[in-house]
């Protein structure tokens, strides 16, 4: 009996699983210079397969299951706080929709953050974000951009050219990341542009 009810759950999940669409991150390069409409991925980045350090504290955190309803809600916040940004340009009330989230190891969520604190004049706060940004997707175009963007306001030109080589890896120098930040460095030091 056992084995037969074992044998009608995997049938079960094995259709489950061929009949479900395959699953394609919405927001995987970061979108245009714009912020991208799509919210990212609603599922974290891959946990690093690397041993985790020793430590003499027994608690553990036990992973956090999604549902459906949790990923729609997230989309339709990202949106929400997208708006904010780009279409309000009130970027406080961004950062706290943003952070409402409950999802600030998400590259896009930490890099919208990180460029609401830019907006803002908080380039310390600002960094720490498009950090957190990159750390959780070293791939992550946007941040890459943004932060770029960062540097030049802070007369790191050298730095910005960096970001401008790894967009290039990423994406190649067509893609409107590459072209936004190119033509921000071919600016003049000091030019007062705003980005």
């Amino acid at each position: 009996m056992k084995s037969a009810i074992k044998l009608a759950t995997l049938a079960l999940f094995s259709v489950a699983l061929i009949a479900s669409p395959p699953s394609v991150p919405a927001f995987a390069a970061g979108g245009g210079g714009g912020g991208g409409g799509d919210p990212p991925s609603a599922n974290p980045p891959p946990p690093d397969t690397r041993p985790a350090p020793r430590s003499s504290s027994k608690s553990k955190r036990k992973p956090t299951k999604q549902s459906s309803a949790d990923d729609a809600a997230f989309r339709q916040g990202y949106r929400a706080a997208h708006a904010t940004i780009y279409e309000r340009n009130d970027y406080a009330a961004a950062i706290e929709q943003l952070k409402a989230l409950g999802r600030d190891d998400n590259a896009s969520v930490a890099n919208l953050i990180g460029y609401s604190y830019r907006k803002l004049g908080d380039y310390r706060l600002s960094q720490t974000w498009y950090e957190r940004a990159l750390k959780a997707d070293p791939n992550h175009v946007l941040t890459w951009q943004y932060y770029g963007l960062w540097q030049i306001e802070q007369g790191n030109r050298d730095q910005a050219s960096y970001h401008l080589t790894r967009i290039a890896a990423i994406c190649g120098t067509g893609c409107e990341e590459y072209r936004s930040l190119a033509t921000a460095l071919e600016k003049p030091p000091g030019t007062g542009l705003v980005y």
